[in-house]
């Protein structure tokens, strides 16, 4: 039986009704929203308590600029969800244990630093406690002489802040891991399964894509959800080797590709391939490049391979630059394959 009260929160963390809250909202959902803000570190001065003015917009764009999500001044459920996690420490939930839907919050990405920096794998610190992270605790639990349950109690936790690494200096193991399977990946996309997905509006560049990709003799996956969690989900479930996700953006004429970035880790081949998306795409449609951008949208955060999403800017510019834009992105893929990781 699962244990119980491991995610029992201080207060009520279930998102208002009213998401989303932009400038011009009021009430106590505002006023919650302003408190977590405040105990995060962002100040929502000079609005009063339950306003939002452009006190708590600035806030709130500095707070998601911070946590590596769109930065759009509106609290909608990516953004109230990150502050929920954003107010969990290590030791205020009295369990943290694997369960569905599986428990976040910035507790479990300390659980999986500090395991990490020991040596044991929890996968990609990702502040989502999943098997990775119980396989990793329980090892850790077998090390030390403790009951293997795979559960962070207080005696596990008590032990866990006891054990120190031997290197003030030590990378996590999940990074190394990361890049050894980088190293040993084969240097072609002849039979890799290879991800393409998209939310909508997308259908002809999706298309192209999946024939030149099919033509090199990678194995295509489309994942068409209307979420990020739904297209990490399907990318997990098919078991492929690299996501890449494509993204209208109506409101710039610019590209941009995104890759992985949060907790004070970064995925070594999503930021390589980031790289070469964003110059390779933003020459194709002829725009600006911004670089790449690690982030933590959950689509990057959930997928559990080498995962970027490109930013394509507005319709009428794809729509003309289709052929051209779906030839860049292939050959993204194929030089970032062909290319040994640092």
């Amino acid at each position: 039986m699962a244990p119980v009260g491991g995610d029992a929160p201080a207060g009520d963390d279930s998102a208002p009704g009213e998401l989303p809250l932009e400038v011009g909202a009021s009430g106590h959902p505002v006023d919650d929203l302003q408190h977590r803000l405040r105990e995060a570190g962002f100040a929502t001065t000079p609005d009063p308590a339950g306003r939002f003015g452009a006190g708590t917009r600035a806030a709130v764009e500095a707070f998601q600029h911070r946590r590596g999500l769109r930065v759009d001044g509106v609290c909608g459920p990516e953004t109230w969800a990150a502050l929920v996690e954003a107010g969990y420490r290590l030791g205020e939930r009295r369990l943290l244990y694997l369960r569905r839907p599986m428990l976040r919050g910035d507790d479990v990405a300390e659980l999986q630093q500090r395991l990490s920096a020991l040596g044991f794998d929890t996968g990609r610190v990702d502040g989502i406690f999943g098997e990775h992270t119980a396989r990793a605790l329980a090892e850790f639990q077998r090390n030390v002489g403790l009951p293997v349950d795979g559960i962070l109690g207080a005696e596990t936790l008590h032990e866990l802040q006891r054990v120190r690494p031997r290197h003030a200096e030590t990378e996590l193991v999940s990074a190394v891991r990361d890049r050894e399977l980088l190293r040993q990946a084969p240097r072609t996309l002849a039979n890799r399964r290879i991800a393409v997905g998209e939310p909508g509006g997308l259908d002809a560049l999706i298309h192209a894509v999946r024939r030149r990709l099919a033509a090199a003799g990678a194995q295509v996956v489309p994942v068409l959800h209307p979420t990020g969690s739904m297209q990490a989900a399907a990318a997990n479930t098919a078991e492929v080797e690299v996501y890449l996700g494509l993204r209208l953006d109506p409101h710039h004429s610019r590209c941009s590709a995104a890759y992985y970035s949060g907790y004070s880790y970064e995925s070594p081949g999503g930021r390589r391939l980031a790289a070469i998306v964003d110059a390779l795409a933003a020459a194709a449609l002829g725009v600006s490049s911004e670089g790449p951008q690690g982030m933590a949208l959950p689509v990057l955060r959930e997928t559990r391979m080498t995962a970027v999403v490109c930013e394509v800017g507005d319709a009428p510019r794809v729509v003309q630059h289709t052929a051209e834009l779906a030839e860049a992105l292939v050959g993204a893929l194929a030089a970032w394959a062909a290319t040994p990781v640092d």
